[in-house]
């Protein structure tokens, strides 16, 4: 075991790792912020399901595309500009959405709003690696945490300010997004930002490398079971914003339980790919379940919630596999890999509402177990390209126990 595993603990980080992730819980409150509104937008607006759902598509598309080049933007101006000049872009297009008068005006917006979010996650995680104590499998955990508490947060707040009106939201994240902007600018500091200029191909070629091609290709079709779920629910959930709210709460609660403190646990015990092979059939039969039982509102959230668990170790095992993956610098490996899997999360909303339109609600849920049995079989048939990982997966889950337990006590 890791000798720094056994004396640090993960909560004890400098302020500057803290800014960050403080900031990267606020950027992640962002993708689930708006589910609890999507139905009284849509009522406001004169929108329909596709056209509401497109909010998610323009955000996470441009999301995607944009991480392919944030590592090559960020070895020249420095880590700290590029997470100030994303955290600005997302503060004046939460804005601009707030102040908008038609749904296509919103996902314009959200487009604007994702660009400046692949600048900041494709960098935070980079960032949190290079400045945590601990190392990176603490920086993980830590990133992890604050993925699951943004996304818990996010509806809720959402559904909190959506009760006042469709805009609230937006200007809640306005406001955190700010006091973000100036935790990072007043803290962000030290020896760990290095200028080693990157190639502008580099994530084209890392998804070239087997392991991170394969890990892609999965995250992909996985990330349409995600979004199916956090995107297409309202809509067959039928509850107000608040309800909505409180039901990705508890999905979000359970995202982060069980990313933070029991895929540590599962790493300890079992390769990489025998978890995800373990975890995502589970998944598609939820999914499954859920389609069956959609016109049952408690079914479906107690569906919901249970995918909020599995999810949320898939997070943290996908996370830890990328960052193994290759001997690629950990910001370059990041951006390829999210733009994959970002343009997968794109597809999902819009396509899912389509699905339901022409067939029903329990079609889009059918559809999303299927895309995450397809990933399942991506990392069935490249478990080979894939072997050097399960060998180091042990060490490194010992050490991020180890520095999660830390010295607590």
């Amino acid at each position: 075991m890791n000798s720094t595993g056994s004396s640090v603990s993960i909560w004890r980080q400098p302020a500057q790792v803290w800014a960050v992730a403080f900031a990267c819980v606020v950027a992640f409150m962002g993708i689930g912020l708006v589910d609890p509104i999507l139905p009284a937008i849509a009522g406001s607006l004169k929108a329909t399901p596709v056209q509401t759902e497109l909010l998610f598509t323009s955000y996470l598309l441009v999301t995607g595309v944009a991480m392919l080049f944030t590592s090559w933007i960020s070895s020249r101006i420095g880590a700290k500009a590029t997470l100030l000049i994303g955290l600005s872009l997302i503060v004046v297009f939460a804005l601009l959405c707030a102040l908008s008068g038609s749904v296509d005006m919103i996902i314009g917006f959200r487009a604007g709003w994702g660009l400046g979010n692949a600048l900041f996650i494709s960098t935070a995680l980079a960032t949190i690696v290079g400045a945590a104590s601990g190392g990176s499998s603490a920086a993980i955990i830590l990133y992890e945490a604050a993925l699951g508490l943004g996304i818990a947060i996010g509806p809720l707040l959402g559904g909190l300010l959506g009760e006042v009106a469709w805009q609230g939201p937006f200007f809640g994240v306005v406001v955190l997004m700010a006091i973000g902007f100036i935790a990072v600018l007043t803290l962000l500091r030290g020896p760990f930002e290095k200028r080693e200029p990157v190639p502008f191909s580099a994530p084209f070629k890392a998804l070239g490398r087997p392991a991170l091609g394969v890990l892609a290709i999965a995250a992909l079709f996985y990330n349409i079971g995600f979004f199916v779920l956090l995107a297409f629910s309202p809509f067959p959930l039928g509850f107000s914003a608040i309800g909505i709210g409180l039901t990705f709460f508890g999905w979000g609660i359970a995202l982060a339980v069980t990313s933070v403190w029991v895929a540590p646990i599962l790493l300890r015990r079992m390769p990489i790919t025998r978890i995800i092979l373990f975890v995502l059939p589970l998944l598609a039969i939820d999914l499954i379940v859920a389609g069956i039982l959609v016109a049952i509102p408690m079914a479906l959230v107690i569906c919901i919630i249970v995918g909020g668990l599995l999810l949320g170790i898939m997070n943290t095992v996908l996370t830890e596999a990328v960052m193994e993956a290759t001997d690629l610098p950990r910001s370059v490996a990041s951006s390829a890999y999210s733009a994959v899997r970002f343009i997968g999360g794109a597809v999902a909303p819009p396509l899912a509402a389509l699905l339901s339109h022409l067939w029903g609600d329990t079609v889009p849920y059918l559809f999303a177990g299927v895309s995450v049995l397809i990933a399942a079989l991506v990392v069935l048939f490249g478990r080979r390209a894939l072997a050097h990982i399960d060998r180091g997966s042990h060490d490194a889950a010992e050490d991020a126990e180890a520095i999660l337990i830390g010295d607590a006590a």
